[in-house]
């Protein structure tokens, strides 16, 4: 079973809800992903979005630049959250998600993923390690960071926060 990185946008009167009402939350995220399954809207219009294995390569180019937020496994815990997956989900608040689309209006996937290859990924043990091993382009990687700018960016133009998971 793969790790995949998962968001889900929430206005701030539903992240308030989730932070008390974690249970509620999951149904929330669950019928939203089960709407979208179909339609596959892109980023822009869509309430969730994953990363698919790209998450840890995120992270790992994410923290060479020094992002000033944690957009891969978000920076708030859920108090009394179920494991969704791979532990229980992390959040944003709406100021934390502003902070992060304006940081990420500023590298593009090409940028983010400029002078770093393959190698550098399976050096530091990055996951997926056996597609760096195998030295497959960064392409993935930057190609998801494009469509999390744009869901980002489409967050913070709302208002909202973010529920963030490993799925």
């Amino acid at each position: 079973m793969s790790m995949i990185g998962e968001y889900a946008r929430v206005t701030a009167a539903e992240l308030d809800r989730a932070l008390s009402d974690p249970e509620w939350a999951l149904k929330l995220v669950q019928g939203r992903m089960e709407e979208e399954a179909d339609t596959r809207p892109e980023p822009a219009a869509a309430r969730c979005l994953d990363v698919d294995k790209a998450w840890d390569a995120l992270g790992f180019l994410l923290g060479r630049t020094d992002f000033p937020v944690e957009v891969v496994h978000g920076e708030e815990a859920i108090a009394g959250a179920e494991d969704w997956g791979y532990g229980p989900p992390r959040c944003l608040t709406p100021e934390r998600v502003r902070a992060a689309a304006a940081a990420m209006a500023q590298t593009s996937g090409e940028r983010l993923v400029s002078g770093v290859g393959p190698a550098e990924l399976a050096a530091a043990g990055v996951y997926p390690l056996i597609v760096w091993e195998r030295g497959e382009s960064l392409d993935y990687v930057s190609a998801h960071y494009e469509r999390l700018r744009l869901f980002f960016r489409t967050a913070a133009d709302h208002g909202d926060g973010m529920l963030i998971w490993l799925g």
